[in-house]
């Protein structure tokens, strides 16, 4: 039968020999990822160029007294309130329809650009060129198209909001 084994021996591996197999690593690392290190580096000397780093540098050095303006300025009840409302704003367009809103914001457009082509003209429009305007389809579609606009404005939405409230009071109360 065989005897056990009672002492193992580790090799043991040089210093020299384990930093040339770590610069080995090392540099196979370097070549594999070749092209994505010199998209960074052309980054970083962009930032560089343009003081970014500098400013980084500074801003983490002082990191402390940074925080404490940043803090400072955002307890100031007209920056909290502001971004609070950027924030209601920002709610508000994740709501809008995109879809529904290009045809209405092309033909905000093309009447910006009709102003634009004519505000140069000095003419004034008295009470009958109103009159005769109406008979244009263009201007009747405008004015249909705004009308129904400001019927979509009036209607009660009281309901909507008080849902919208009681959802943001719940999850700020969650938050706290």
């Amino acid at each position: 039968m065989a005897k056990a084994i009672k002492q193992i021996k580790r090799i043991e591996v040089s210093e020299e020999e384990k930093r040339a197999n770590d610069l080995k690593e090392i540099e196979d690392a370097l070549l594999d990822n070749k092209d994505a290190l010199l998209e960074t580096l052309s980054v970083v000397g962009g930032m560089k160029e343009r003081g970014i780093l500098t400013l980084l540098n500074g801003l983490f050095g002082e990191g402390d007294r940074v925080l404490k303006v940043i803090v400072d300025l955002l307890n100031v009840p007209e920056n909290t309130t502001a971004l609070k409302n950027l924030m209601l704003l920002f709610g508000a367009a994740g709501k809008i329809n995109v879809q529904d809103l290009e045809p209405l914001l092309l033909k905000v457009n093309s009447g910006i650009e009709n102003v634009a082509e004519n505000s140069e003209k000095n003419e004034k429009t008295g009470y009958l060129d109103l009159l005769r305007a109406l008979k244009d389809p263009e201007i009747n579609r405008s004015l249909t198209i705004l009308i129904t606009f400001l019927k979509g404005m009036g209607k009660d939405t009281e309901n909507e909001e008080k849902v919208n409230d009681k959802s943001q009071s719940s999850e700020m109360r969650q938050d706290i």
